[in-house]
């Protein structure tokens, strides 16, 4: 996962260009249930906007409504200010400038190369020579032109796909999970080229994926969709760093939650008092942290540190188990408190023995505070 502390994540002027795609409160449900509910975004020509969710949270079916090939139930779908879905509308998919790539790229065998690039151009591949030309040489596969692809990698495979839907240059390009097919080695430089040539295109992408580290990596804004609904948006920074809710953090990487009830507009914690700002008194909290921001004091061991105003009041754990997991360890604390587990994650190499006393601390300001879902008691 990206350092968040990295405050030079790509931040898009998403604002600066009129909107390529815009989805106006999406409605789509089958047998009487909605599975795609309110939804509304926009995407600027030349950005990419990931919808990110588990799977059964509707991108999918977000991303066939767009494609034309599911019908709205309400809503209104725009495509540089023209309508082409909505109450008594529904163009074609063919008619909308849409792209479409999926995980199965699916080109056609008994077409080489070059004829599968120029399948989507009229005149096909003796009038379009020039344009496959240039697209086969920005993915490196030039002297594949005649070839047919049984004779191509996966990989190359991949990139054929991908200049064969970007030929037509669309406006739109609906990517759904397209790369989750491809191994680790080939997945990073694959994703990085396809990008690029679609911003450089102007294309606005959408683009379904359930894996976070990926969105983030490719996402000029993130849309974070739950039970047919956009939970959140915003650039991969700032959703990652203010998550609207104790899931949306979840969803991003592991966390630890301390439980308690606000006192007068504080949550008290063997921690330390946390402030709940907008939520009564002897209503539940959650205070969640990710393991990375959970200190260990490694200079006083079971001494018990000094707290600093920035890490609060510490708290005794005993060692459960230590993992070291490539560029860091995890270790799972068993909290005097109350019994509880909480986990942090220390650069390198830190494998202390199961049993083992230490005190740790809160990086407060990494700390964020949702009320629970029910009044406690």
């Amino acid at each position: 996962m990206p350092d968040e502390n990295d405050r030079t994540s790509r931040v898009p002027p998403l604002d600066a260009s009129p909107p390529r795609l815009e989805l106006d409160g999406l409605m789509r449900r089958f047998a009487g249930r909605a599975v795609v509910e309110g939804v509304s975004l926009t995407v600027a020509p030349g950005t990419v906007t990931c919808l990110l969710g588990p799977s059964g949270c509707g991108k999918s079916t977000t991303l066939r409504l767009v494609a034309g090939v599911e019908h709205l139930d309400e809503g209104r779908i725009l495509i540089d200010g023209r309508e082409v879905a909505g109450a008594r509308r529904h163009d074609p998919p063919e008619a909308r400038g849409v792209g479409l790539m999926f995980q199965d790229f699916a080109l056609f065998p008994h077409l080489t190369v070059g004829q599968n690039v120029a399948f989507g151009l009229k005149g096909g591949l003796s009038r379009h020579r020039a344009r496959v030309g240039e697209l086969l040489e920005r993915v490196h596969l030039s002297a594949y032109l005649d070839a047919y692809p049984h004779a191509l990698s996966g990989g190359e495979q991949q990139r054929v796909a991908l200049v064969r839907a970007v030929a037509p240059r669309p406006r739109v390009m609906l990517m759904d999970e397209p790369f989750s097919g491809l191994d680790n080695r080939l997945r990073d430089g694959i994703r990085d080229e396809t990008l690029e040539i679609l911003r450089e295109e102007g294309t606005a992408v959408l683009l379904v994926t359930h894996e976070p580290e990926e969105a983030m990596r490719m996402a000029d804004e993130i849309a974070l969709m739950r039970d047919g609904q956009l939970v959140q948006r915003g650039a991969p920074y700032n959703v990652y760093n203010a998550p609207a809710d104790r899931s949306a953090a979840a969803f991003f990487s592991d966390i630890n939650v301390i439980h308690g009830v606000v006192e007068g507009a504080l949550t008290r914690t063997p921690f330390g008092e946390f402030l709940a700002p907008g939520v009564p008194d002897g209503h539940a909290v959650e205070i969640v942290i990710r393991p990375q921001h959970l200190r260990i004091d490694f200079d006083r061991g079971g001494k018990g540190p000094n707290p600093t105003p920035e890490d609060g009041v510490p708290a005794r754990g005993i060692v459960e188990r230590a993992r070291f997991i490539g560029s860091e360890s995890l270790v799972e604390f068993r909290m005097d408190y109350d019994g509880s587990i909480l986990k942090a994650a220390v650069p390198s190499v830190f494998l202390p023995k199961p049993g083992t006393a230490l005190w740790l601390m809160l990086r407060r300001e990494r700390c964020f505070v949702f009320p629970a879902s029910a009044p406690a008691g």
